[in-house]
């Protein structure tokens, strides 16, 4: 076309814009947006709105900006693609900043401003955020709007507002599947695993066919309830459904069966897996490590290595329980020196748990005190609540004095480690060293009752 008679309007420019976008082509976008402006188009309003959305759909929500601040006055939707911008960028902040300016300037906004600015609202601390803007649809009556309706479920679900998620979803007509994900995913991230459950259920009853990212959810709610049911009923609704070869919903599959005691089931499902990646063998590793495979689970390590992919810092996480739950501290020290060293994994405190937790189970408090103290200041409280643990296995009050006051420093109100403080003290008969903590514990702290189950191996 640019080679013939006929020059391109706005409209063509915007269709080759949207384009760009829709295959993340930046570099195409930018020779578009260069052409628009060589053209005579560079304000017309058509061609700006396009470049505004597709500069905020690739994540570069300072172009986007650019382009927005040349216009002399911009239309609803121009406003709207700047704050879904970014809201989808996660700078919640600057998109607040640009719906106040909109305001200002006299726009209303309407469902589409108002889902822009929830997008970016997904950490807890920004509930009050979250409920500002729910009273602001109520008071636009933008509450019967099923998108708009469909991200609050989602801004309380991330936000873990479970009671407020389900009061949205009430009222919602007719829920689609994204909105029905992101109550039991709410539930699921919530610990909540029993109503994550039911709502799948639900789900199911309303023949409403549920996507991997669901099943991959509920199935690790299943998971952490350790109860091998449910987990064969979504199994057989996965094969049903032909789901069985996305490799999430697999992974899920031998996570689950992994983790409620049926480690050979998912090494079945792993093997029977068209596709696998890193993920797949973190799953396979961590199940074998949980239940006492440990040599197993280093095969499959090597597995890994030998097929080329690159373990990330969940498979070292999965090799250290591993080490910790078969006692292998020579092993457990190769794999910790082997993920900083050799694969450039900087380690995270659930490493460091379990290094503390190996090596003190082994004995070997005087290193684990060392490694723990190695790290900056405030060092993790699960890893010194670790290291007390390991103290009292050993019977070592003094060291256990000395890791209790780090965490009563850093941790002034948390009680329980005063608890585990206290009943070391038992241990070695200082019975007015205990009563003197006992003494200092308050909250009416009660020990939560222990359950058990014994389920037949019907699977």
């Amino acid at each position: 076309m640019l080679g013939g008679d006929i020059s391109p309007d706005n409209y063509t420019y915007a269709c080759v814009i949207r384009a760009c976008s829709d295959n993340f082509n930046f570099a195409m976008l930018r020779l578009v947006h260069g052409g628009s402006v060589a053209s005579g188009l560079g304000y017309d309003p058509i061609c700006c709105s396009a470049l505004v959305t597709a500069y905020s759909k690739l994540g570069f929500v300072n172009e986007a900006c650019k382009v927005f601040n040349g216009i002399v006055e911009p239309d609803l939707v121009l406003w709207n693609s700047l704050i879904s911008g970014y809201g989808c960028s996660g700078a919640w902040d600057r998109g607040m900043q640009v719906f106040s300016s909109m305001r200002h300037e006299g726009k209303k906004p309407d469902e589409y401003t108002l889902a822009g600015l929830l997008v970016g609202i997904g950490d807890p601390s920004l509930l009050s955020i979250g409920r500002g803007l729910h009273g602001l649809i109520l008071k636009c009556r933008l509450d019967s709007d099923s998108h708009v309706g469909s991200l609050l479920v989602s801004v309380y679900s991330r936000c873990k507002c479970m009671l407020s998620a389900y009061r949205v979803f009430c009222s919602i007509f007719q829920p689609d599947l994204v909105t029905w994900s992101a109550l039991i995913a709410g539930y699921s991230q919530s610990g909540d695993d029993e109503n994550a459950l039911i709502f799948f259920r639900k789900l199911i009853m309303e023949n409403k066919k549920a996507d991997s990212v669901l099943i991959a959810s509920v199935l690790a709610s299943i998971a952490q309830t350790a109860y091998v049911g449910p987990g064969c009923e979504i199994h057989g609704y996965v094969l049903r459904h032909g789901l069985e070869s996305d490799v999430r919903v697999s992974s899920a599959l031998v996570d689950m069966y992994s983790k409620c005691g049926f480690v050979h089931l998912g090494i079945c499902v792993f093997r029977l897996m068209p596709e696998r990646n890193i993920v797949s063998y973190n799953s396979v590793i961590s199940g074998l490590g949980l239940n006492g495979c440990a040599s197993e689970a280093f095969k499959m390590f090597h597995k890994i290595l030998e097929k080329g992919l690159v373990p990330d810092e969940a498979t070292f996480s999965a090799l250290l329980c591993a080490c910790s739950h078969a006692g292998l501290v020579n092993d457990g020290r190769e794999i910790f020196r082997r993920m900083k060293d050799e694969f450039d994994i900087k380690p995270k405190p659930k490493h460091y748990v379990y290094m503390v937790k190996l090596l003190g189970s082994a004995g070997e408090l005087e290193e684990a005190y060392n490694l723990t103290q190695s790290l900056p200041e405030p060092v993790d409280k699960a890893i010194l609540g670790a290291l007390l643990s390991c103290c009292n296995s050993c019977g070592n009050s003094d060291l256990a004095e000395i890791v209790a006051q780090q965490l009563f420093k850093n941790n002034p109100d948390d009680n329980v480690y005063r608890v585990m403080l206290s009943n070391i003290y038992a241990g070695d008969g200082r019975w007015d060293d205990v009563k003197k903590l006992r003494d200092k514990v308050t909250g009416g702290l009660r020990k939560m009752p222990g359950i058990s189950w014994i389920e037949g191996s019907f699977c």
